[in-house]
């Protein structure tokens, strides 16, 4: 792992926690406050999730493959680690360590994380398998939004019903971009 990636990795986070992102809103005209879902079981959503779609975000610029990796720390956060490939695949790994909490027990998907000490952003679970099989990520701002699956793609029927949802959701689905991931291999 080239340390050079590692730190251009992190280094843009606080950009997102700040707010100061490239992004513009990604809220439709006449959009409802934004909720998250209301029951959220944070040992369910440990584990590896794959990033399957997104809105266009600086420090994930040239990553390929990216992924996130939450287990439970000793003091009761989440571990939180995101990594991704360097342009292709072969490329060098690409990787940021973070943390999450639940700053509201009564309201337990909304989350914030932190990558970069005193910097933290909102991280709302706002749509959820029931079975905890795919999620949206997103803040009350819309600036921000991933769809996470816990396999590396999703049918093409599921994706578009996620999309109507997000779009229901008050974000604007035409920002909505692509995240290659690779294929795993046949055995």
């Amino acid at each position: 792992m080239n340390p050079s990636h590692i730190l251009s990795f992190v280094a843009a986070l606080p950009l997102l926690a700040v707010g100061c992102a490239t992004n513009a809103s990604g809220a439709l005209p006449g959009a409802e406050p934004l909720t998250a879902v209301e029951s959220f079981e944070i040992q369910r959503y440990l584990g590896t999730w794959y990033e399957i779609a997104k809105y266009p975000v600086s420090f994930e610029r040239g990553l390929v493959g990216v992924q996130a990796d939450y287990s439970l720390r000793g003091d009761g956060d989440v571990r939180v680690v995101n990594s991704g490939y360097k342009k292709t695949f072969s490329g060098p790994r690409s990787s940021a360590e973070g943390r999450a909490w639940v700053p509201d027990p009564a309201e337990p998907a909304k989350l914030k994380v932190r990558f970069f000490w005193p910097f933290s952003a909102p991280y709302w679970v706002i749509a959820l398998d029931p079975k905890y099989e795919w999620a949206v990520v997103g803040d009350p701002g819309r600036r921000y939004l991933w769809i996470l699956s816990r396999s590396k793609t999703l049918p093409d029927p599921l994706y578009d019903e996620i999309v109507s949802r997000i779009h229901e959701l008050g974000y604007d689905t035409s920002r909505l971009e692509m995240m290659p991931q690779k294929r795993d291999e046949a055995p």
